[in-house]
């Protein structure tokens, strides 16, 4: 079974957030350093996928991997992943997922299926594969190149229309993510609860 790399998505612009997404502190630190250390649990290396103008924002204490494929929103970030090492299978996670826990990536891990593509959660908003929570295994580069070649750039409709394995979640709120300032109101509260 190929090792297993971690990629943090950070890249996008957060426009209908107003505010940058991976930069948001939920658990005492920004999100994006918060999902690197919950995948360094179950990853080799782990790597935070940005644009080039995000350079100036980076951490000395967290690796960072620039977009190579350009204006493809996560695709790009998952492709140049792969791309950087083709041995590895990659854990990839979206920055705005404030419920992702420990259980939920450990649930994902001991599942996994290196035969298949990949290996995923059904998400239990809209009941279809979520690509920012799941395991690329190397396999999935040539697949993606070939779908990046028909003009599909939706990771999602890579999953739905390959071999892919696709989990229940046993936590499905931990799926959430929060793209809108009533989405992270929503996502408070959730965390709070979990503390009390």
């Amino acid at each position: 079974m190929p090792k297993l790399n971690g990629l943090v998505l950070a890249g996008g612009k957060s426009v209908r957030m107003g505010t940058a997404k991976e930069r948001i502190n939920w658990h005492g630190k920004e999100q994006q350093f918060f999902a690197a250390d919950l995948l360094r649990n179950f990853c080799d290396e782990v790597f935070i996928s940005c644009r080039h103008d995000q350079n100036e924002v980076q951490n000395p204490d967290y690796q960072f991997l620039s977009d190579t494929f350009l204006n493809l929103g996560p695709l790009g970030g998952i492709l140049t992943a792969l791309r950087s090492d083709r041995e590895k299978a990659w854990l990839v996670v979206a920055c705005d997922l404030p419920v992702l826990d420990q259980n939920t990536l450990q649930h994902l891990s001991d599942s996994r299926d290196s035969e298949k593509i990949a290996t995923t959660f059904k998400s239990p908003f809209d009941g279809l594969p979520e690509p920012l929570i799941t395991i690329w295994e190397p396999k999935s580069y040539p697949l993606l190149l070939e779908f990046l070649g028909r003009e599909i750039t939706c990771p999602r409709k890579v999953l739905i229309n390959s071999n892919t394995l696709i989990l229940e979640p046993q936590n499905p709120e931990s799926l959430m993510n929060v793209n809108t300032p009533d989405e992270a109101k929503i996502a408070e509260n959730i965390l709070l609860n979990q503390k009390k």
